[in-house]
Protein backbone atom coordinates (compact mmCIF):
# COMPACT_ATOMS: atom_id res chain seq x y z
CA UNK A 1 0.00 0.00 0.00
CA UNK A 2 1.38 3.31 -0.72
CA UNK A 3 2.28 5.89 1.76
CA UNK A 4 -1.03 8.26 0.62
CA UNK A 5 -3.53 5.43 0.64
CA UNK A 6 -2.69 4.11 3.79
CA UNK A 7 -2.66 8.00 5.42
CA UNK A 8 -5.96 7.90 3.99
CA UNK A 9 -7.20 4.60 5.50
CA UNK A 10 -5.48 6.23 8.80
CA UNK A 11 -7.09 9.71 8.57
CA UNK A 12 -10.59 7.31 8.03
CA UNK A 13 -9.55 4.94 11.14
CA UNK A 14 -8.93 7.34 13.46
CA UNK A 15 -12.61 9.50 12.13
CA UNK A 16 -13.71 6.29 13.05
CA UNK A 17 -12.18 5.74 16.45
CA UNK A 18 -12.57 9.63 17.17
CA UNK A 19 -15.98 8.75 19.84
CA UNK A 20 -13.19 6.84 22.03
CA UNK A 21 -10.46 9.48 21.10
CA UNK A 22 -12.80 12.16 22.25
CA UNK A 23 -13.23 10.07 25.74
CA UNK A 24 -9.14 9.73 25.96
CA UNK A 25 -8.73 13.51 25.31
CA UNK A 26 -11.04 14.78 28.36
CA UNK A 27 -9.59 11.67 30.54
CA UNK A 28 -5.96 13.39 29.61
CA UNK A 29 -6.64 16.81 29.63
CA UNK A 30 -7.70 15.98 33.28
CA UNK A 31 -4.36 14.11 33.49
CA UNK A 32 -2.26 17.26 32.57
CA UNK A 33 -4.05 19.45 35.36
CA UNK A 34 -2.96 16.98 37.71
CA UNK A 35 0.85 16.93 36.12
CA UNK A 36 0.72 14.22 33.63
CA UNK A 37 2.98 15.20 30.39
CA UNK A 38 1.66 14.52 26.62
CA UNK A 39 3.69 13.51 23.75
CA UNK A 40 3.04 11.49 20.61
CA UNK A 41 4.52 7.62 20.61
CA UNK A 42 2.86 4.51 18.90
CA UNK A 43 0.38 5.85 16.80
CA UNK A 44 -1.20 7.70 19.22
CA UNK A 45 -1.08 11.07 21.62
CA UNK A 46 -0.04 9.76 24.96
CA UNK A 47 -0.42 10.92 28.40
CA UNK A 48 2.21 10.14 30.94
CA UNK A 49 2.41 10.04 34.59
CA UNK A 50 -1.70 9.78 34.10
CA UNK A 51 -2.24 9.82 38.19
CA UNK A 52 -5.29 7.96 38.42
CA UNK A 53 -6.38 4.45 37.27
CA UNK A 54 -4.76 1.27 37.59
CA UNK A 55 -1.52 1.23 36.80
CA UNK A 56 -0.14 0.33 33.27
CA UNK A 57 -1.52 1.79 30.25
CA UNK A 58 -5.06 2.19 28.54
CA UNK A 59 -5.67 3.08 24.78
CA UNK A 60 -9.24 4.75 24.36
CA UNK A 61 -9.13 5.19 20.75
CA UNK A 62 -5.95 7.00 19.49
CA UNK A 63 -5.52 8.06 23.06
CA UNK A 64 -2.94 6.14 26.10
CA UNK A 65 -3.31 6.82 28.77
CA UNK A 66 0.00 5.66 30.84
CA UNK A 67 0.29 5.59 34.37
CA UNK A 68 4.47 5.60 34.00
CA UNK A 69 7.04 7.83 32.64
CA UNK A 70 7.52 5.48 28.75
CA UNK A 71 5.97 3.33 26.76
CA UNK A 72 9.35 1.80 26.71
CA UNK A 73 8.73 -0.26 29.37
CA UNK A 74 8.25 -3.40 30.02
CA UNK A 75 5.92 -5.58 31.40
CA UNK A 76 4.85 -9.52 31.10
CA UNK A 77 2.06 -10.88 29.16
CA UNK A 78 -1.34 -11.39 29.75
CA UNK A 79 -0.54 -15.24 29.62
CA UNK A 80 2.31 -14.98 31.49
CA UNK A 81 0.18 -12.76 34.50
CA UNK A 82 -2.17 -15.40 34.14
CA UNK A 83 0.06 -19.16 33.71
CA UNK A 84 3.48 -17.81 34.61
CA UNK A 85 6.96 -17.58 32.40
CA UNK A 86 8.60 -15.04 31.10
CA UNK A 87 7.58 -13.10 27.81
CA UNK A 88 7.10 -9.90 28.30
CA UNK A 89 6.52 -7.11 25.61
CA UNK A 90 7.20 -3.33 25.74
CA UNK A 91 3.38 -1.72 26.49
CA UNK A 92 3.60 0.59 23.68
CA UNK A 93 3.71 -1.82 21.12
CA UNK A 94 1.12 -3.73 22.91
CA UNK A 95 -1.16 -0.73 23.51
CA UNK A 96 -0.41 0.39 19.48
CA UNK A 97 -2.17 -2.72 18.62
CA UNK A 98 -5.21 -1.38 20.72
CA UNK A 99 -5.02 1.46 18.53
CA UNK A 100 -4.84 -0.57 15.06
CA UNK A 101 -8.08 -2.19 16.60
CA UNK A 102 -10.13 0.88 17.59
CA UNK A 103 -9.44 2.52 14.03
CA UNK A 104 -10.61 -0.72 12.24
CA UNK A 105 -13.78 -1.67 14.72
CA UNK A 106 -14.68 2.25 16.03
CA UNK A 107 -17.49 2.54 18.27
CA UNK A 108 -17.59 -0.94 18.25
CA UNK A 109 -14.26 -1.94 19.98
CA UNK A 110 -15.74 -1.22 22.94
CA UNK A 111 -18.63 -3.69 22.99
CA UNK A 112 -16.60 -6.31 21.64
CA UNK A 113 -13.48 -6.15 24.09
CA UNK A 114 -16.02 -7.03 26.77
CA UNK A 115 -17.96 -9.50 25.06
CA UNK A 116 -14.88 -10.95 24.50
CA UNK A 117 -13.79 -11.36 28.28
CA UNK A 118 -12.75 -7.51 28.99
CA UNK A 119 -9.38 -7.38 30.65
CA UNK A 120 -8.42 -11.09 31.13
CA UNK A 121 -5.53 -13.48 29.21
CA UNK A 122 -8.91 -14.90 27.79
CA UNK A 123 -9.50 -11.89 25.62
CA UNK A 124 -8.20 -12.41 22.11
CA UNK A 125 -7.90 -8.32 22.09
CA UNK A 126 -5.40 -8.96 24.24
CA UNK A 127 -4.15 -11.99 22.92
CA UNK A 128 -3.36 -10.13 19.70
CA UNK A 129 -1.85 -7.27 21.24
CA UNK A 130 0.64 -9.58 23.20
CA UNK A 131 1.29 -11.01 19.90
CA UNK A 132 1.64 -8.16 18.21
CA UNK A 133 4.14 -6.41 20.80
CA UNK A 134 6.02 -10.21 20.81
CA UNK A 135 6.25 -10.33 16.91
CA UNK A 136 5.61 -7.11 14.98
CA UNK A 137 2.50 -9.00 13.07
CA UNK A 138 -0.84 -10.44 14.44
CA UNK A 139 -2.62 -7.26 16.10
CA UNK A 140 -6.00 -8.45 14.11
CA UNK A 141 -7.57 -10.68 17.03
CA UNK A 142 -9.27 -13.00 14.65
CA UNK A 143 -9.28 -15.89 13.52
CA UNK A 144 -7.91 -17.24 17.06
CA UNK A 145 -4.46 -18.86 16.94
CA UNK A 146 -4.28 -22.20 17.45
CA UNK A 147 -4.02 -23.22 21.06
CA UNK A 148 -0.51 -24.66 20.54
CA UNK A 149 0.87 -20.65 19.74
CA UNK A 150 1.65 -18.47 21.68
CA UNK A 151 -0.64 -15.37 22.73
Amino acid sequence: MNRFLLGVVQGIGAVWASPYTLAGLVAGTAALALGARATFSDGALVFHHVPFGPGGALTLGNVILHTGKSLDEIAPTYACRAHGGNDCVRIGDHERAHVYQYMVLGPLFVPLYFAFGGVSEANRFEQAADRYAMTGRGWWPWPKPPLSAKP
